[in-house]
């Protein structure tokens, strides 16, 4: 066996916890070290693994080859950037940047020097979108949701560079034309960011997208649904499963009027019209671990030299999208004047002091979004 690569983990919260313990069952690689400045963190992760613990990435830079970094959002991009002046490989957990300047500022550096950047899109690697997406070519029209409860992570961004984006992601992996429009609308419930948001992007080629996310919901989803000319795909992303239906060939050559069906022919096909025309079947696939799967992509990258399935420019072209939504989002007018609200923070603040009956926490009040350190 080739010397194993030496890779630490930044952010030693539950992704990065959940990177670290699948890197460190690689058998060509060696988990270097945990990094995070919070010392409880660090150090409960390490002792479970048996590595080193580091308060900062510049501590372990000069001592491996590569890098995870599943830190907070705001801090990608410095984080990348100490790693590529480094010579130090990077893959970078979804969104890449918070913004396309820093994400275009990142991609010419590790150009220039030869480096990998891969960004953590995990559901390209779920086999039931692989499935789903190897039968549906060409997309005329996708519908994707993907809700859940608010989960106090990610306190950095709103739900579409959270969430949503991994759905940009995956569009514009299946549609092959550039962006022509984009409307979105959203809505911030517990912060400035938006915690709902929904967007339609139109692209060039006739295809349209509708992306749903929410972080404020009472129901976990993560679906996706593809329709093509020749077929349609429907995709559960925590389920991992997917299914299929095919037009007959009548339908597809337009030969089937149900209008000229005489009532005989009625009466049959009342059982048997869908089960005949568009039969359904659920797609077989092999079970696979899509974060463990990313993970070989990137050692397997650095290795051979070739690109990863989802690279920097991938990530940074989800960042643009998503940079279009929020834009879209922050200046919807919700009042049909044209006076008043707009964009997300469409409820109006009230400037209230809690009544007795009605405290804040002394906990609830020591804790906020800018005491949130370490990883995600």
């Amino acid at each position: 066996m080739s010397k194993k690569l030496r890779i630490a983990v930044i952010g030693a919260g539950r992704l990065g916890s959940l990177h670290a313990q699948k890197l460190a069952a690689f058998d060509d690689v060696q988990l270097a070290a945990v990094v995070d400045p919070v010392p409880e963190a660090r150090h409960r992760l390490a002792s479970a693994l048996g590595v080193r613990a580091a308060a900062d990435h510049h501590e372990v830079l000069s001592q491996i080859d590569a890098a995870v970094i599943a830190a907070p959002t705001r801090l990608h991009h410095r984080l990348a950037l100490d790693c590529l002046a480094q010579g130090v490989h990077v893959f970078v957990e979804k969104p890449l940047c918070t913004s396309v300047a820093e994400a275009d500022n990142l991609l010419v550096t590790a150009q220039d020097s030869g480096l990998i950047v891969q960004v953590g899109h995990i559901e390209r690697f779920n086999p039931a979108f692989q499935a789903a997406a190897a039968h549906v070519r060409n997309p005329k029209f996708i519908e994707a949701v993907r809700t859940g409860g608010y989960t106090f992570r990610c306190l950095d961004v709103g739900v579409v560079l959270d969430l949503m984006i991994h759905d940009i992601e995956l569009v514009l992996s299946l549609v092959n034309s550039p962006v022509k429009r984009v409307d979105a609308l959203g809505l911030s419930v517990f912060g400035g960011d938006e915690d709902l948001a929904h967007a339609r992007l139109e692209f060039q080629g006739g295809c349209v997208a509708v992306l749903s996310a929410s972080r404020v919901s009472y129901d976990t989803a993560r679906r996706m649904k593809l329709w093509s000319l020749r077929a349609y795909a429907s995709v559960d992303f925590a389920a991992r499963t997917a299914t299929l239906i095919r037009p007959s060939e009548a339908l597809l050559s337009r030969r089937f009027d149900i209008g000229a069906l005489t009532p005989s022919q009625i009466e049959y096909y009342r059982q048997r019209l869908l089960e005949e025309h568009l039969p359904r079947q659920r797609l077989s696939f092999a079970e696979a671990d899509p974060l463990a799967l990313e993970l070989r992509d990137f050692v397997d990258s650095i290795r051979t030299g070739g690109q990863p399935r989802v690279g920097g420019w991938a990530g940074r072209q989800a960042l643009a999208v998503a940079e279009q939504v929020l834009a879209s989002i922050n200046t919807h007018i919700w009042d049909e004047r044209g006076e008043g609200l707009i964009g997300p923070l469409a409820l109006p603040l009230r400037r209230a002091v809690p009544a007795p009956h009605f405290p804040i926490p002394a906990a609830a009040q020591a804790i906020g979004p800018q005491a949130v350190a370490g990883g995600r």
